[in-house]
C-alpha cells in the first residue's frame, strides 16, 4: 500500500483547512492518470468534481477538516505547519491498511523538516517522501491534492449561502475577500469562519481605521 498526502485550504483567511489521506496498492497507481488526475490546481473545478468520484472508487479515503476556529486556537502554541504536520499524522495513525510509503506535499522548503514534524506524532514506522509540489511528481499526491480541494470548494459555496455574500475566494489575494473582510469581519457571524490570529486581518482593520 502507497499513500499520498496533500491539502487545499492551507493559505486562506476564510474556512476550514481540508487535508486528505488517499491509499492504495502500488500497482494501481498509474489507473490514476489514465482517468485524468492531475495537480487539482491545474484542472478546473467542474473537472475535478468529476474526477472525484473516479477517485473515491479507485482508492482509500481520509478526509479531515481543520476549521478556521481550531486553525485559530492551535496557533497560539504552534506554526501552520506544525499543525499539519500532526494533523497528517492523527490521520495516519488513524487508517487501517497501514501504508507502506507515504508520499506528502511539503510546505516546508526543505522537505525533510516537515518529514520530522510529522514523525513527532507519528505512531508507526512509515516510508515518508516529502517533497515540494508533490503533487506535480506523484499521481497519488495529486489525487489527494483533487479531494481535498472538491471538498473545501463545495465548504466555500455553503458558507457563502449561509451568509448570503460572494466573498470570493477567501484567500488573502483575492479583492472580493479583502472588501468582504473590510465590510463585515467584525460580524459574529462571520467570525467563525476565519482565523482571527492572521497578520493579514489586523492589516485590514487597521488600514479600515486609518481610512476612516
Amino acid at each position: 500500500m502507497i499513500a499520498g498526502v496533500d491539502e487545499a485550504g492551507r493559505g486562506c483567511i476564510v474556512g476550514s483547512m481540508f487535508l486528505c489521506v488517499l491509499y492504495c496498492k502500488k500497482e494501481d497507481e498509474p489507473k490514476l492518470r489514465k482517468i485524468g488526475v492531475k495537480d487539482s490546481k491545474l484542472l478546473s473545478p467542474k473537472r475535478r468534481e468529476e474526477i472525484e468520484p473516479e477517485i473515491r472508487k479507485m482508492c482509500s479515503v481520509k478526509l479531515v477538516e481543520v476549521d478556521a476556529e481550531e486553525i485559530t486556537a492551535l496557533m497560539d502554541t504552534a506554526s501552520l505547519n506544525e499543525i499539519e504536520a500532526m494533523k497528517i499524522a492523527h490521520a495516519l495513525n488513524s487508517v487501517k491498511s497501514k501504508p507502506e510509503i507515504v508520499y506528502v506535499d511539503s510546505p516546508d522548503n526543505i522537505p525533510k523538516n516537515f518529514e520530522l514534524r510529522i514523525r513527532k506524532y507519528l505512531n508507526d514506522r512509515m516510508h515518508i517522501i516529502s517533497q515540494n509540489k508533490a503533487e506535480s511528481r506523484f499521481p497519488i499526491v495529486a489525487a489527494a491534492s483533487i479531494v481535498a480541494k472538491v471538498a473545501r470548494d463545495a465548504q466555500i459555496e455553503k458558507i457563502k449561502s449561509i451568509l448570503g455574500i460572494d466573498f470570493g475566494s477567501g484567500y488573502t489575494s483575492d479583492p472580493r475577500t479583502i472588501s468582504f473582510l473590510q465590510e463585515h469581519a467584525g460580524e459574529p457571524e462571520v467570525r467563525k469562519y476565519l482565523r482571527t490570529k492572521w497578520k493579514t486581518l489586523d492589516n485590514i482593520k487597521q488600514k479600515t481605521l486609518a481610512e476612516f
